[in-house]
């Protein structure tokens, strides 16, 4: 009966015979690739140590970095963030300092990862804002909690909220250190140093206000 199954025959191989090194007392000790690496290690010291004193060092972020020192010497030393960046929080103030926040939560209910805490309230009698608009009297961000999506930016009506700091967090030794109350929301300033918006919102009583308060309809 004829083998159903015949053996194939065997395919070329490619393979390479590997010659075996001979294991010498001093290939096992390793003394010699130790003091190779020794070498490697310091002339790079040297070299690095010389660039820093005589100010040749490249600059690792417009330089190349496939020589010399190639990491960065933080905090002295920072990457430019990009414009599109999403850092720290900051609370953008009208005119007499006030934040600009409304206190309509639409953040808080916006963020995907519930960090943000608002306390709302009503301005006193008198005041031309009252049953127009509310303020935050707490405004608390957890920072650890954050996941920089940016959807609290997104949902902000009046542009109160914003993540163009250009700062990311710093570390902390505490989970304390990381909630960002309102004040110090309210102090962390934009890329350009300012702690207002670049998106003018008309009050009530500006000549360019839509006329749309308590009192005024359409």
């Amino acid at each position: 009966m004829a083998n159903a199954f015949p053996k194939k025959p065997a395919s070329p191989t490619h393979a390479v015979p590997v010659r075996y090194t001979e294991k010498t007392p001093t290939t096992q000790a390793y003394i010699p690739e130790i003091i190779k690496g020794i070498g490697v290690s310091m002339s790079h010291f040297l070299r690095n140590t010389k660039e820093m004193l005589t100010g040749q060092r490249p600059d690792p972020v417009t330089e190349s970095l496939d020589i010399g020192i190639t990491t960065l010497q933080y905090p002295e030393q920072k990457r430019p963030y990009p414009q599109r960046f999403r850092g720290l929080h900051r609370l953008t103030a009208r005119e007499d300092g006030s934040p600009r926040c409304v206190a309509c939560l639409c953040c808080s209910t916006a963020c995907p990862a519930q960090c943000i805490f608002i306390e709302a309230g009503e301005y006193p009698e008198g005041d031309k804002r009252r049953g127009y608009e509310r303020f935050p009297v707490k405004f608390v961000i957890d920072e650890l909690r954050c996941i920089f999506c940016g959807y609290c930016v997104e949902a902000c009506p009046c542009d109160a909220i914003r993540m163009d700091t250009g700062k990311h967090p710093v570390p902390y030794d505490s989970r304390d250190q990381f909630i960002y109350t309102k004040n110090m929301l309210m102090g962390v300033t934009g890329r350009d140093g300012t702690r207002e918006t670049r998106n003018p919102r008309h009050e009530p009583g500006d000549p360019g206000h839509p006329g749309i308060d308590r009192l005024h309809s359409h």
